[in-house]
């Protein structure tokens, strides 16, 4: 019988309630980790919390150490409730709980959320991935309840990784490093205004105090041959005047395609920080609105809900795959869908299968824009954009986005009013409910044949009811298939 996860990420949950907080001399709080261990055959299965047998003692190491010290632990799995510390988070000679896994051969690893903390900041999961361990996040209503015992540990930890510099002994993107051809007045005073404006923050552009706080953030770094502050690639990005013309990738391609006209192009450049509000005003030029005066106030309906296009631009600019110099962004509008093109597969660990069905936990590719985003406010709370665009059956009575894989591209489509009619050539898709549209236009968007499993996973149905679904369709010949029994698989003929 294979490994059932989500028990064990609740027992991991369970063992994380009952961590005891120690007494810190600089007040900082601590983070709730639970922590469960479990052989390949599950007869041995063993929890830890943070501090129960010694006050400060992490919950792995209570595990590894303390309870399993001569047990040979080579193919076991592990659950952590949060990221294991990276290796340099630990004063020596104590080892970082990342390489206690790592030396003691263990399979693979479960984590429950990123730690950002500035001496993690997903490098402890880098640091596994790196050294062959097989790496899964837990689901997202477990990663939610997470955060919510650790509310104040979390948001300690944000600040931290706006004040603390660390030294790295992992990096994530080769943008981490300095940019040795950029000056600091290769910033653009504009980008950096928006971003103290935004920020909340009350200090200067080209004040020590900004210099200061980017430096704590790893946006620059000070060359003291030079005796002057070096941008790295990342405050480039963020706050370049013409990002572009070093790193190619950071431009937005929008496109305008209508039948039987030719199509309008516009590239949007300039700092990241600038990008979303310069779309989104563009957006409303060029996405069909009315006015409604239905209630007092004056209220414009676009025929697509911007905040959910909003959204998705935002999370292709925040997570998008920069270290991908030739790919860029895509915003494709046309008659019948609103195409957001974004370069990269889901970020290691997080597994296709999820981040197609909208069931991805949260993990961020990029954690200094992330960071800055989230400083701004254009990223309010983690994994918001996922939740944002399953929500729009229910929210907008449209049909569910489609995220499809175009290498090196992930697409997602946003139907636009009646598309299934349109992808259909009739007036009225006829006998055909609003979850059955939604369907039915997921394997039209696919263009390949896929099972009946596929086709559930991706809506989150039971297997029955996809079959109703499917049978449907192939009954108003509006799929084919190929295969039989349960190689039975099904392509959209519209």
């Amino acid at each position: 019988m294979p490994l059932n996860p989500r028990k064990y990420m609740q027992m991991a949950i369970d063992a994380m309630k009952k961590s005891v907080s120690e007494v810190r001399h600089d007040q900082k709080p601590c983070p709730k980790v639970g922590a469960v261990l479990v052989s390949p055959d599950e007869k041995h299965v063993q929890t830890a919390f943070r501090g129960e047998l010694r006050e400060g003692d992490h919950a792995e190491y209570t595990l590894l150490e303390r309870k399993n010290r001569d047990r040979n632990l080579k193919g076991y799995y592990l659950f952590a409730t949060l990221e294991p510390c990276a290796p340099g988070a630990r004063r020596s000679p104590k080892l970082a709980c990342a390489e206690r896994v790592v030396n003691t051969r263990i399979a693979k690893v479960w984590v429950g959320i990123e730690d950002p903390d500035p001496t993690v900041d997903r490098k402890g999961i880098q640091y596994l991935i790196e050294k062959g361990i097989e790496v899964e996040m837990f689901d997202e209503e477990f990663q939610a309840d997470i955060i919510k015992e650790n509310k104040e540990f979390l948001a300690s930890a944000l600040k931290r990784a706006e004040e603390v510099v660390i030294p790295k002994e992992i990096t994530l993107s080769p943008l981490e490093k300095v940019d040795s051809n950029s000056q600091m007045e290769s910033l653009f005073p504009e980008a950096l205004r928006r971003y103290i404006i935004r920020s909340g923050r009350n200090i200067e552009t080209n004040s020590p105090e900004l210099y200061k706080l980017l430096e704590q953030q790893e946006l620059i770094v000070y060359d003291s041959h030079s005796r002057s502050y070096k941008p790295s690639g990342h405050a480039i990005l963020l706050f370049g005047s013409n990002p572009e013309l070093v790193y190619p990738q950071a431009i937005v391609k929008a496109e305008i395609r209508h039948a039987n006209k030719n199509p309008s192009i516009r590239d949007f450049t300039g700092p990241l920080v600038l990008l979303p509000d310069t779309i989104e005003e563009w957006l409303r030029q060029n996405i069909p609105g009315t006015i409604s005066r239905e209630r007092f106030a004056r209220t414009e309906n676009y025929d697509y809900p911007l905040p959910i296009l909003r959204e998705a631009i935002i999370n292709a600019i925040v997570h998008r795959d920069y270290d991908n110099y030739k790919a860029k962004i895509y915003l494709i509008i046309e008659d019948d869908k609103i195409i957001v093109r974004s370069p990269g597969d889901p970020v290691k660990p997080i597994k296709w299968e999820d981040f197609s069905s909208f069931k991805a936990p949260s993990l961020s590719r990029n954690p200094r824009i992330m960071s800055i985003f989230n400083q701004m406010g254009y990223v309010e709370e983690r994994g918001i954009g996922m939740r944002e665009m399953k929500s729009v059956p229910t929210r907008y009575h449209l049909p569910l986005p489609i995220i499809t894989r175009n290498k090196p591209y992930i697409d997602i489509t946003f139907p636009r009013g009646n598309a299934i009619k349109v992808a259909i050539g009739q007036n009225d898709s006829g006998e055909l409910n609003e979850e059955e549209e939604s369907g039915l236009l997921f394997l039209h968007n696919t263009k390949e044949f896929i099972s009946k499993r596929t086709y559930a996973e991706h809506f989150n149905f039971d297997e029955k009811k996809a079959q109703r679904h499917l049978g449907k369709f192939k009954k108003l010949g509006l799929v084919t298939t190929q295969g039989s029994a349960r190689a039975l698989r099904y392509k959209a003929t519209i």
